[in-house]
């Protein structure tokens, strides 16, 4: 099935919006088990949310976009169990509320199985409190912060353990200790802040001052006087969407050079460079499991299949994009394991996927950044972190990437809250809090 770029699916909203805390919150309580998610006679239907408007959309775009494109491959090849799946797309508008409205309006009126959404911390946060009331699933597909031990949400995007724990030693190592922190103002960067730091002071680094902008800022102009007085070695940006296109555009035109004080970021890829022009982003550096430019098989048909596909306008692929790509075919395999147990697509649930996802495994031929697979405790994937830097056409050269895959570790600067397993977080004083957010 195919769908325009920008086809919204509307409806009115089944729940009030449920805004998610800063502070860790433990979720219990029943839950509401929905039968019959799937019906023989008609099509798997899954939701698809994510923003393509608002200050957001520059990244999440391609997010709706391919999704749509693997559903596409699917179906052409047969489908799941010999169902073809149904998209229903919604953008979130980069509207926080509109995400906790949707999902609910998801999972209550469309009946979706599973949903693909979510960008921001603060989006999934906004819908994970309703997924888990309802037992539903969720794929959350970036990175995010980790902190967090949930039974209904698989994550496809690196922790900060796979992220910046290689960038800022790295970063040291090549261009000096002391550094200065800028994000957008909301959960994940402040939490990769606090991993930044534990990661800086193991490299001996130093940090010299620390601000954030609100979503969709776009102005630095205060930020960057601060930082010419103090004069860091690098930034380490968690700046996100139309804000980090603005950040990186003003850093130029405050006269800064990137081979003298270059931006570490975590979000900055090929589509963010496209956006604000190849300039601004040359001889910065970005800590991601995947870049256009690997040079494999897979990932050279993937670029160009999907470069050549309708829903290629972007004009790049990069790794939050990418991970949305990887969300799908999990899902997919994770249904035909549930089908494997249930013995009928009709009994199958979204919690039962969950349930049968740990450990499987995408490979080579599969997933365009080589192989990888959900960890069976704790949901997340498996990968190999890559740094690379911006180059003058806007793609990123390697310069350094990991030999060995690292597992996902949500409580690795918080080890005296317990380990995350696949029935919940196992606290030091033995008991298993479920749906630790």
């Amino acid at each position: 099935m195919q769908f325009s770029r920008r086809k919204l699916l509307k409806g009115a909203a089944a729940s009030a919006a449920t805004m998610a805390l800063a502070t860790p919150t433990v979720f219990t309580g029943s839950r509401a088990h929905a039968a019959g998610w799937i019906k023989r006679d008609g099509t798997i239907k899954v939701g698809v949310l994510f923003s393509q408007s608002g200050s957001l959309a520059v990244p999440e775009n391609d997010s709706t976009q391919v999704v749509l494109y693997a559903i596409d491959e699917i179906n052409a090849n047969g489908g799941v169990a010999g169902m073809q799946i149904e998209p229903v797309v919604i953008d979130a508008k980069s509207d926080i509320k509109v995400y906790s409205e949707k999902i609910s309006q998801l999972i209550l009126r469309d009946r979706v199985i599973s949903t693909f959404g979510g960008y921001t911390s603060a989006s999934r946060r906004a819908m994970a409190p309703i997924v888990m009331a309802r037992d539903h699933l969720l794929y959350y597909p970036t990175c995010y912060e980790g902190r967090e031990c949930t039974q209904n949400i698989i994550n496809t995007g690196p922790l900060a353990n796979q992220h910046s724990q290689d960038l800022i030693p790295f970063m040291v190592e090549n261009f000096g200790p002391k550094v200065y922190l800028v994000g957008s103002n909301y959960i994940w960067p402040k939490e990769s802040n606090k991993n930044a730091k534990v990661w800086l002071e193991r490299a001996g680094g130093e940090v010299l001052g620390e601000d954030y902008v609100p979503l969709g800022g776009s102005e630095f102009s205060p930020i960057f006087n601060k930082i010419r007085q103090q004069q860091p070695d690098f930034i380490f940006s968690t700046v996100v969407g139309d804000s980090d296109i603005a950040m990186k555009k003003q850093f130029l035109q405050e006269g800064f050079k990137a081979d003298k004080m270059p931006i570490a970021s975590l979000t900055t890829g090929e589509i963010e460079v496209r956006a604000m022009g190849a300039e601004a982003g040359a001889g910065h550096f970005l800590s991601a499991p995947y870049f256009q430019t690997l040079d494999n098989p897979t990932n050279q048909k993937f670029v160009e299949n999907y470069l050549s596909s309708p829903y290629g306008g972007g004009g790049v692929t990069h790794y939050n994009m990418e991970e949305t790509y990887l969300s799908v075919y999990v899902w997919k395999a994770g249904v035909e394991r549930a089908l494997e147990q249930a013995g009928d697509i009709e009994e199958i649930t979204p919690r039962m996927i969950r349930d049968v996802s740990g450990g499987i495994e995408l490979g080579d031929d599969i997933s365009p950044e080589g192989r990888v697979w959900i960890d069976p405790e704790n949901f997340n994937i498996w990968l190999k972190p890559k740094i690379g830097q911006c180059q003058a056409d806007g793609q990123f050269k390697i310069v350094k990437a990991a030999e060995e895959h690292v597992g996902p570790d949500p409580f690795s600067i918080y080890p005296e809250r317990g380990v995350c397993k696949s029935d919940g977080l196992h606290a030091p004083d033995g008991n298993v809090l479920t749906n630790v957010l």
